[in-house]
């Protein structure tokens, strides 16, 4: 039988009697981990650390979620290991069940209770005193700290220091930016941030019973120019998703939009008439004008001749992982390419990497925007993303052997994706391939390319965070000093 225990640094510490085994290792579904083990008098010992790095970053750790624990590649069970409770580290929780090793956000249990999080709730919502000259930052619900948030955090940091900068985390996995508080969802620091800070910014629905202080300005970024039905517009009348829609873009002060053809949409797909719509461009784009592509492609561990190919697929309404259309393996084979692939966000708790030779799951990557920059050129469907990748002027394919469906039953789109792609459109593998080794394939899409970026790209110059925050300081939503 092996025994556990936490360890300060938070290192799961195994024991046993016997012979020593040569590996163990804790694989999740995002992270895999593998224990240092020496022998002891009694037996053996392996200090198992529940913290890793990825992609270049800095050590952090493991997400959450249920790690099968191998010893010398047999998969433990009940019966092989004792059951550890629930223990608390410095940066996450623990448990041993069943033989499996549990990570959790590091949340004491009092508050992780019902009626913790209610206790914390009321606290909130009876919060008095002084705003702070702070910025609460969440990024599609916290699974990361990416996107436009992250730009504008950057240029907040630039032109004004003095700003406390927090971010929203699911658990502390998720990198911040430098200079920045984590706070993680759920404790009472996560409520606090939210209660005391004077601008909340946010590229998704606010969540919790969010009960504004007077003087508390909304930012919404929202993430992405829309091709698919949103919210109101959605197929479909349903009453209460209607009262739900209106109810939060009401709490909006403020909704930014990357053009105007995306302002016209999202306000009426959210209720959001007659308030103040930016339309000033994408910050999150600023990098795709001014980032150092080398620096991500090593960071990814890719060599500087590879041909890379982002395939970066949207979330279907019936399934919770990722597409799988594609035998990514074979297609970089046939493509002579390196494939980066990544879920979309709402694919990041449910799914696992993907693997293979040459195909590298990029689904956890703290940003989509570097890979953008890394990428030769990208495979996608009817994902937004589509819209941000034709700033930096690199061919664009789209896969779609579910258009039909897609477009005639899941969501619907605001337009003919047919008549205006500015890409070849493939729906089989073969097709994808082909229109991939054929420099004509995309060179025919010339025009449209043109003229989607007109429509779409006039403001990702590289300097929309910069208008965003010289915005932000105008109409005193934070203050310099």
């Amino acid at each position: 039988m092996i025994h556990a225990a936490l360890q300060a640094g938070d290192g799961l510490v195994l024991n046993a009697s016997g012979a020593a085994p040569s590996d163990i290792r804790a694989i999740g579904p995002r992270a895999t981990v593998t224990a240092v083990i020496s022998t002891t008098d009694a037996g053996w010992r392996a200090v198992l650390p529940l913290r890793v790095a990825r992609w270049g970053g800095p050590v952090l750790a493991l997400p959450r979620g249920r790690y099968r624990l191998e010893v010398d590649g047999r998969v433990q069970s009940r019966g092989d290991v004792v059951d550890l409770g629930r223990s608390t580290g410095e940066s996450l929780a623990v448990e041993l069940a069943d033989g499996a090793v549990v990570v959790s956000p590091p949340l004491r249990d009092a508050d992780t209770s019902p009626a913790g999080q209610a206790a914390l709730e009321r606290d909130y919502a009876t919060v008095r005193g002084p705003l702070e000259n702070a910025v609460f930052f969440e990024s599609f619900y916290g699974r990361n700290a990416s996107c436009n948030p992250r730009a504008i955090d950057a240029e907040i940091s630039r032109v004004a220091p003095a700003v406390t900068r927090y971010w929203s985390v699911v658990d502390l996995s998720v990198e911040v930016p430098e200079g920045a508080v984590a706070v993680v969802e759920g404790s009472p620091e996560w409520w606090h941030a939210r209660g005391v800070s004077r601008l909340l910014v946010v590229n998704d629905w606010l969540r919790r019973r969010f009960v504004r202080r007077p003087g508390q300005r909304i930012l919404q970024t929202w993430h992405g120019t829309p091709l698919k039905r949103l919210a109101l517009d959605r197929p479909g009348f349903d009453p209460r998703r209607a009262l739900a829609v209106i109810r939060e873009s009401r709490r909006w002060d403020v909704l930014l939009a990357q053009n105007p053809y995306a302002a016209r949409i999202l306000s009426k797909a959210y209720g959001f008439w007659r308030r103040p719509v930016w339309v000033e461009g994408y910050p999150r784009n600023d990098v795709l004008a001014s980032g150092d592509r080398d620096a991500v492609r090593r960071g990814l561990g890719l060599e500087p001749d590879d041909r890379v190919l982002l395939y970066a697929p949207t979330w279907r309404d019936d399934r919770e992982q990722m597409v799988d259309y594609l035998d990514l393996e074979r297609l970089a084979a046939d493509a002579g390419a390196v494939i980066l692939v990544r879920g979309h966000s709402r694919t990041l708790l449910p799914g696992a990497d993907t693997g293979g030779s040459r195909v590298i799951d990029v689904t956890a990557y703290p940003d989509i925007s570097a890979l953008l920059l890394a990428a030769d050129a990208l495979i996608t469907d009817y994902s937004s993303v589509m819209f941000d990748f034709t700033a930096t002027g690199k061919p664009i394919y789209f896969f779609v052997p579910d258009l039909a469906h897609y477009r005639g039953k899941l969501r619907g789109f605001y337009f003919d994706l047919i008549e205006r792609a500015p890409g070849p459109l493939t729906s089989t593998q073969d097709e994808l391939t082909a229109a991939l080794a054929d420099p004509g394939a995309t060179k025919g899409h010339a025009e449209r390319y043109a003229s989607w970026v007109a429509r779409f790209n006039a403001r990702d110059d590289g300097r929309a965070a910069e208008r965003v925050v010289a915005r932000l300081l105008d109409q005193g939503m934070i203050a310099r000093d």
